[in-house]
């Protein structure tokens, strides 16, 4: 690494601090990037290999991976492609001594959200870290809303998911009340139920929540 000036803080009042997993097997280069990460208040969890990293439990909040791409037993690529088996959506930055073209395109179709040439310099590395941090931090926030969503979707009736269904495809009371052999009033009835349990303040809200949920997908809604 060459020195740099950081540029990566940690927000005010998160719930946790972000934490930076570093996977190397070269013990002084983890501990220059854990004094790096600690330096912006990042907190970082150091592995010497894979089967390291396998053995212990993942962080609760926004993280990110700092993995070299030769490690003594998984290769990165291959511990890489077991994490997406496992789906373990933390993002990953790629680092090599040794890095070519050929390596580089196959971590970064992989997934990948960068790939870093030793020596490089900290601020590219802060900078990369910060950008997948971030990433994180949008992904559980997302499955937190639709965790939310599905949870609230569970409590209705299966005649209430039925027109959720339905008239977040922009049908009228009326024409959904032709398609499941009902009133409309009775359709009314069970619109307000539905409004009123998903926490709806609006069409436009519970047609967003369909949209998370897929229930207009060919699909089932997700599970």
């Amino acid at each position: 690494m060459t020195p740099s000036s950081p540029a990566v803080s940690s927000e005010a009042g998160d719930a946790q601090s972000p934490t930076v997993l570093v996977v190397d097997d070269d013990a002084s280069l983890r501990e220059a990037l854990s004094d790096l990460f600690n330096s912006v208040g990042l907190h970082t969890n150091s592995f010497a290999s894979a089967s390291e990293f396998l053995g212990s439990k993942l962080p609760d909040g926004p993280s990110c991976i700092v993995l070299d791409i030769r490690l003594p037993g998984l290769s990165g690529l291959e511990f890489q492609a077991q994490l997406a088996t496992a789906n373990v959506r933390i993002p990953i930055i790629m680092m090599s001594g040794h890095g070519d073209i050929p390596m580089t395109v196959r971590a970064m179709k992989a997934g990948a959200i960068d790939f870093l040439t030793k020596p490089f310099r900290d601020q590219d590395m802060l900078d990369a870290v910060a950008q997948a941090i971030e990433r994180d931090r949008r992904r559980r926030e997302n499955e937190k809303v639709l965790g939310d969503v599905k949870r609230l979707f569970a409590t209705l009736t299966p005649r209430e998911q039925e027109i959720m269904t339905l008239v977040t495809t922009g049908l009228m009371n009326k024409q959904v009340a032709a398609k499941v052999g009902l009133s409309e009033i009775t359709v009314k009835i069970h619109r307000g139920h539905v409004m009123r349990k998903m926490g709806a303040k609006s069409l436009a809200d519970l047609v967003r929540m369909a949209e998370l949920l897929e229930l207009h997908s060919s699909k089932n809604p997700r599970s």
